[in-house]
């Protein structure tokens, strides 16, 4: 065999190992965004087995982290890639510590909402948690699609929509505040609410952070400490510029 066979060969060897791992990170993310919907679900529902049994499938994330971790490595230390394809792996490791900590915090969601499928349900349903669970859901699913295509557009704006998530959850805060002085007798309900947002707002931080990676990965540029505006402008200034090495 030539060099000229023999780079050819190695180049599409590496193509098809980060092709693998990429799809074992959308395989990933696909059951962190089911877990948040089947919690959602039981929450609904008012069904707290349900709940339960997504608190704990969790392992299925953690076993798939630390294959693809594993598999990273080996394509680091065998392959020594450089330039765009280094970042493509780097983002890759960052992008499933978000992943695990998203399934880390919808195991979470799932075990509160098991302990409020015990309690007396509100008139309303919990509709603000199944609202603002329902925008954090779009903002997962898009955030995906972002890295399953590299697309810096639609991560920019998927990123942008944390700040609704964010506004979301300091109103039902605040919500949760008044009820719990008006009426002391909610005051286990309601913190169990809090906590519910709290753990959808904490998604849609790791979820603007996997966005952040793929800008990173197509532009060869750090955002994670750019705001969200000059993000949005940087993204429409460098359209179609070289990415840095």
């Amino acid at each position: 065999m030539n060099q000229e066979n023999l780079t050819g060969h190695i180049s599409r060897r590496y193509n098809a190992d980060i092709e693998h791992v990429r799809q074992s990170v959308l395989e990933m993310g696909g059951l962190v965004e089911r877990q948040i919907e089947a919690a959602l679900q039981a929450l609904k529902d008012g069904d707290s087995e349900a709940a339960l049994k997504v608190a704990q499938d969790d392992y299925k994330v953690n076993r798939l982290e630390v294959a693809i971790d594993e598999e990273c490595t080996r394509i680091l230390a065998l392959r020594a890639p450089t330039a765009v394809d280094l970042r493509v792996v780097i983002a890759i490791i960052k992008t499933i510590t978000d992943l695990e900590r998203m399934g880390d915090e919808a195991e979470k969601i799932a075990r509160l909402i098991a302990q409020l499928a015990t309690q007396e349900r509100p008139t309303n349903g919990y509709r603000e948690i199944r609202h603002l669970g329902k925008h954090v859901i779009a903002m997962v699913r898009n955030a995906l699609d972002a890295f399953a295509r590299m697309d810096v557009d639609l991560a920019v704006q998927t990123a942008l929509d944390d700040q609704v998530i964010d506004q979301e959850y300091e109103a039902i805060s605040r919500q949760s505040i008044t009820f719990m002085m008006e009426d002391p007798r909610t005051i286990r309900r309601v913190l169990d609410v809090m906590w519910i947002v709290r753990s959808l707002e904490r998604i849609g931080d790791h979820t603007k952070n996997i966005c952040e990676y793929v800008i990173y990965t197509v532009k060869g540029k750090d955002v994670r400490h750019t705001s969200l505006d000059d993000m949005l402008r940087g993204s429409e200034s460098e359209e179609g510029a070289e990415p840095a090495p």
